[in-house]
Formats: structure tokens, C-alpha cells, sequence
């Protein structure tokens, strides 16, 4: 006699056996969601970092793209900023300055060339290295005028600079010159005698703590320096009567590093005129289109600070170098 299975007990068997499967469709699901999900946030974030490279050479590409677009491709006149502390690792260094200077030269849409200038001055080297550039510029293109259009301050170093164009033009009330060189530093001798600390210095070679601010000043080296400052000054007053000309109207204290408003420099022949950049690229140039050459520092370098340049300005500092300012 064949075994018969209780009806009942079959069903309640197919339902546990439903419930099971009910719960392992429901895992599986799930799994296949998560797994959805997790593709979807790997395409998401992969997506993400492909916009921020492109972003980036977006970044670093855009000036590029916007000098050689320059507005309706008709004549232009081109804008080189020369802002801030004149310096290897500032915004204003003569690498940066002069690939500008190169790039508008290049450009055959350029029919002349601004420098707006608003700057304290800085280091001497960098100072010097433009204005030679923009003496080489002169000679290769005798037609091509350059200017500098100072808006608030334009001294020393930027001076410096200014002086190698065809013209500089200022507002009124602009500040210019300060044709002098400074070093600067401090001594703290004394105090460290009143706190009782000694100091405690071994050197090979005779100078090479020279102007050590622990240390009592010597008079030779004190005179040496001097010297090395009077030096970088003539060969400041040389490049500004180079540059200038005649049109220098001198007086006992145009070299020593007074400052004057632009109304007075205008009247000492230190300036030439009035005017900003618009009013003189339309009617001085004559290209009222404006396009702005300066050359952009790049994200790695905004990202890293120019380490090496800053350690070579921190050790510059320490040693007391001779400024522009």
C-alpha cells in the first residue's frame, strides 16, 4: 500500500518552501541593487574626476585661448600686468613677464604694448632682466610702441622697468620713483646681553657671518656692504638716464629715492603724461581693443608655491639682499 501525503501537510510544506524562496528572490535582489548602485557611484565619481582634469587644463589653457581669440581678431593693443612685489617667486617675476612680453611681440595682430604697472619695486635682478628684454624688444621692433600705465604706485623696481619704454603714463595722483636701493635687517646684541644669552658662532672665512644680526657690526664689512649698495644704485640711475634720456629734468635729489605724485613726475620728466590704459590704447596706440597678455601662473605652481623658488628668496632674505624698494 503506497504511502499518501496528508494534503495539509503538503501545502503547509509549498508554503514554507514559497516563504524561502520569497526571502532568497528578495537577497538576491537586493544584492543586484547594491551592486547597481555601486556601479553607478564608480561611473559617478570617475565622471567626476575626468570634469576636474578637464577643469584644470581648462584653467591652464584659458589665457591661451584668450589672447589668440582676442575679441574680433582685428588690431589689439596688449596688456601686461606688472603688479605687486617684483620678485622670482611672486606674481610679478621676470620669467612670467618677459614669455608675456614675447607672446604679444609674436602676436601680428599687436600694434603696441602696455605694461600696466602698479607696484612697490623688488628685487633688482628681476627688475633688471625685463628692462633689458624691453630694450632687446625696442631694437627687433623699432614700430612696436611700448608703455607703461601706472595706476597707484610704480616705484623703485617697477621704476626700474618703466624707464626702459617708449613712454610712461600716470594719473595725478599716482606715486613714482624711489630710485634708490635699501638693505635692511636689525642687531640684536644688546638685548641678548641684558637676557644673559651668549652667542656662540664658528665660521670658515673671515666675512662669512658677515652683517650677522647677533653679532656686533664690524666697519669693514659694514663699509664693504655700502659699497656693494652704492654699486646697484648707479647701475639703477644708469638704466634710468638710459632709458629717459633727456628727458630727465635732474635735480640734487632725483636720485635718492624720493617719491613724487604723477602731477610732479610729470613735471620732473620722470612721467610723460596722463592716462590710463584705455586712453592710451585708443588714442596714444590707437587699437582701443584691449588684450591682457599676462602670463598666468600655472595651478601646480599655485598648488606647490614655487617651493624652490621661496627657499632660494627665504635664504636670500636671511642674507640681507639688496631690494628695490
Amino acid at each position: 500500500m503506497q504511502n499518501q501525503q496528508d494534503p495539509s501537510l503538503k501545502s503547509q510544506s509549498n508554503r514554507e518552501l514559497g516563504w524561502e524562496r520569497e526571502i532568497i528572490e528578495k537577497l538576491a535582489l537586493a544584492a543586484v541593487n547594491e551592486q547597481t548602485r555601486s556601479r553607478r557611484w564608480n561611473v559617478f565619481f570617475k565622471s567626476l574626476f575626468f570634469v576636474y582634469i578637464f577643469a584644470l587644463f581648462g584653467i591652464s589653457i584659458y589665457p591661451k585661448i584668450k589672447n589668440n581669440l582676442g575679441g574680433d581678431g582685428g588690431h589689439h593693443t596688449a596688456v601686461i600686468n606688472v603688479t605687486g612685489v617684483i620678485a622670482e617667486d611672486k606674481d610679478a617675476n621676470a620669467t612670467d613677464i618677459i614669455k608675456s612680453l614675447r607672446e604679444a611681440v609674436k602676436d601680428n595682430q599687436t600694434k603696441g604694448i602696455i605694461l600696466h604697472s602698479n607696484s612697490p619695486g623688488g628685487s633688482p635682478v628681476q627688475s633688471n632682466y625685463v628692462y633689458e628684454e624691453i630694450r632687446n624688444i625696442k631694437k627687433e621692433h623699432p614700430n612696436l610702441p611700448i608703455y607703461a600705465v601706472v595706476s597707484d604706485i610704480c616705484a623703485s623696481g617697477c621704476y626700474y622697468i618703466a624707464s626702459a619704454t617708449d613712454k610712461i603714463f600716470v594719473n595725478p595722483s599716482s606715486l613714482i620713483g624711489s630710485i634708490g636701493v635699501i638693505m635692511d635687517g636689525f642687531g640684536f646684541v644688546d638685548v641678548m646681553q641684558k637676557v644673559g644669552v651668549e652667542r656662540r658662532l664658528l665660521t670658515a672665512g673671515a666675512h662669512k657671518a658677515m652683517l650677522d644680526p647677533f653679532s656686533p657690526p664690524k666697519n669693514d664689512e659694514t663699509q664693504f656692504m655700502q659699497e656693494l649698495l652704492n654699486q646697484v644704485h648707479q647701475q639703477f640711475i644708469t638704466a634710468v638716464k638710459t632709458g629717459r634720456g633727456d628727458r630727465l629734468k635732474e635735480t640734487p635729489d632725483m636720485f635718492s629715492g624720493l617719491v613724487w605724485t604723477g602731477e610732479a613726475g610729470v613735471k620732473l620728466g620722470v612721467a610723460d603724461a596722463y592716462g590710463n590704459d584705455d586712453y592710451v590704447a585708443k588714442n596714444i596706440i590707437g587699437a582701443e581693443k584691449l588684450v591682457n597678455y599676462t602670463k598666468e601662473i600655472s595651478f601646480m605652481d599655485k598648488l606647490s608655491g614655487k617651493l624652490g623658488a621661496s627657499f632660494g628668496n627665504a635664504l636670500g632674505s636671511l642674507l640681507n639682499s639688496p631690494t628695490l624698494r
